[in-house]
């Protein structure tokens, strides 16, 4: 019988990693969320993608998540995370996959350009979980949008009820189209 369960196991993993390939996942995240070794991943992802995985180091800086557009996306992404994470008994991967995947639909909705990567994604969930970043209640509209967790929330306001002077010129004119998207913040 643990032979059977750990046939099934694996099968899993391989499933969970095929998925996150086809989402874009990078292979460190691959590695970090499988029990499948470096090897039996890299021949994975190579059948699976048709390519060599990307190399290079993880976005490692909270920064990113702060800039204007990029934190409307991750905040609308972590909104639906925290959401499953209440209410769906998933592994936490599955939470990442499945938010990530409608995170994909929203923006398509919006008929937009997704800004968040799945890599992007696992990763601001992973700063949640370490306290590097938290979500904060705007104090004019209520959404929640990812802040640091030393921002003063009484008096707090999001990108989009005070977006940047500059905000919706130039390539991603478009990009105010998101404030109907803040009704799912």
């Amino acid at each position: 019988m643990p032979r059977v369960k750990s046939i099934v196991t694996e099968a899993r993993q391989i499933e969970r990693a095929i998925t996150l390939i086809h989402l874009g996942a990078r292979l460190q995240v691959l590695e970090s969320e499988t029990d499948l070794s470096y090897e039996r991943l890299l021949r994975l992802y190579k059948e699976v993608s048709g390519k060599s995985p990307s190399k290079g180091q993880l976005p490692f800086s909270t920064d990113w998540f702060m800039t204007w557009q990029p934190n409307i996306h991750a905040s609308l992404f972590l909104n639906i995370h925290e959401y499953l994470n209440k209410t769906a008994a998933l592994d936490e991967i599955d939470v990442v996959i499945k938010a990530y995947q409608l995170y994909l639909e929203q923006v398509a909705v919006q008929q937009l350009e997704p800004m968040l990567s799945v890599t992007r994604a696992w990763r601001l969930v992973k700063f949640v979980d370490n306290g590097m970043l938290t979500l904060t209640p705007c104090s004019s509209c209520s959404g929640h949008f990812v802040t640091h967790p030393h921002e003063i929330a009484k008096h707090f306001t999001c990108g989009l009820c005070n977006p940047p002077a500059r905000a919706g010129k130039g390539k991603a004119a478009g990009s105010l189209r998101m404030q109907s998207a803040a009704a799912v913040l």
